[in-house]
């Protein structure tokens, strides 16, 4: 099965070695985003406002594979506090509906470019 790559100017540019996202199949693969702004490439001050540039952004990366957030059935967050698991969740009810995908929250000391939050997901497209 053939790899595509996906791109859009409407996320950020990746800031590494990797993609957007990788689509096989109908499967994609959406790489981690941050709090960045696409057009300045610059992060969103705090965390509430990274949490939704967050959700912006792997909306925009959806869109450009061909399909939505509500694609997505799984998704990963990563936060430097858990104490704001809360204010994901309260987002995520913004952008998400029944049936939610499964979901990992996670814990970590430190993020790139100082974020606060970080997502990456998989979605299905089609199924």
């Amino acid at each position: 099965m053939s790899r595509t790559i996906i791109s859009t100017t409407n996320a950020p540019a990746a800031i590494g070695t990797y993609s957007q996202a990788v689509k096989v199949g109908d499967t994609v693969y959406l790489s981690g985003q941050l709090g960045l702004d696409p057009a300045t490439m610059e992060m969103v001050e705090g965390v509430d406002a990274q949490i939704v540039r967050v959700f912006d952004n792997l909306k925009a990366v959806a869109e450009a594979a061909g399909g939505t957030l509500a694609d997505v059935v799984k998704l990963n967050v990563y936060l430097i506090d858990l104490g704001n698991f809360a204010k994901v969740n309260a987002a995520m009810a913004n952008y998400f509906s029944e049936p939610y995908p499964a979901r990992a929250a996670i814990g970590v000391s430190a993020l790139p470019r100082g974020g606060l939050v970080e997502m990456d997901g998989v979605l299905v497209i089609g199924g």
